[in-house]
């Protein structure tokens, strides 16, 4: 009798050793749902190398990173990008471009930004031009795959362009458009108009194409077209700035 009382008792002890443990991983679990770890920076770092011997001689180098981090109803968007290059030892490339933008959603698609580009154009004869605009956005597209949104605000440009410095007023239009065409290929698409209050002949205009396609969970291969048109350049320079870039990317 008392062979059985132990044994009873044994595996009585095991049994709410078990519901223990599975209560106490029931609460963790409930725990990681109500209180979810938060959001991390995601991003992606890439560039490529040109290089072509004989009849000419080119060397084309470009580097880019981003980052992107989304909580609550707070968009955080930073970038930076650069591109060197010579033609039979002669300089045709140099620049060097960040951003930052900060996005505060006030309903699933409307939101308030802040925006600041910089920009250094040796080859355009652009010392620096920065620009800070606030504004609003809203998203006419916004689901798991397709997002398209416009934005508008007032901005104010400084620069020096033509070893001439200025600052001016300016009204910022731009849209954005990203898709995924599949789970390892990405489209996306973007233009941004910016004219001088005032004297609406001067204004610029940035637009960008590209897409990404991913070998894997962290590589991918990238090429996109940038062009900057300029309607009043600095002397001896041309309106359009085009440039095909080609290159693999690290994700994080």
């Amino acid at each position: 009798m008392r062979r059985h009382l132990h044994f009873y008792t044994g595996i009585s002890l095991v049994v709410l050793s078990l519901l223990g443990c599975a209560m106490t991983t029931r609460a963790q679990d409930a725990s990681s749902i109500s209180n979810p770890p938060p959001p991390k920076w995601t991003g992606s770092a890439g560039a490529g190398l040109t290089l072509t011997r004989g009849n000419s001689e080119t060397v084309v180098f470009n580097a880019s990173i981003g980052a992107e981090k989304k909580w609550d109803k707070n968009e955080v968007s930073l970038g930076a990008d650069g591109a060197y290059g010579e033609q039979d030892d002669v300089k045709n490339i140099e620049t060097a471009h960040a951003f930052g933008q900060y996005n505060r959603l006030f309903t699933e698609r409307f939101f308030g930004l802040f925006r600041a580009v910089a920009l250094d154009d040796s080859v355009a004869d652009v010392e620096y031009r920065v620009t800070l605009s606030p504004g609003i956005g809203y998203y006419f597209i916004k689901n798991k795959t397709t997002y398209l949104r416009g934005e508008i605000g007032p901005g104010v440009v400084f620069e020096k362009q033509g070893g001439e410095t200025s600052t001016y007023m300016t009204i910022r239009l731009a849209e954005r458009f990203e898709h995924q065409l599949s789970k390892t290929a990405k489209l996306w698409q973007s233009v941004e108009i910016l004219p001088e209050v005032g004297e609406w002949e001067n204004y610029i205009v940035n637009a960008e194409l590209g897409i990404d396609v991913a070998i894997n969970t962290k590589w991918s291969l990238r090429a996109y077209i940038q062009d900057t048109y300029d309607n009043q350049p600095a002397p001896d320079r041309k309106h359009n700035d085009v440039k095909l870039v080609a290159g693999v990317a690290y994700k994080f």
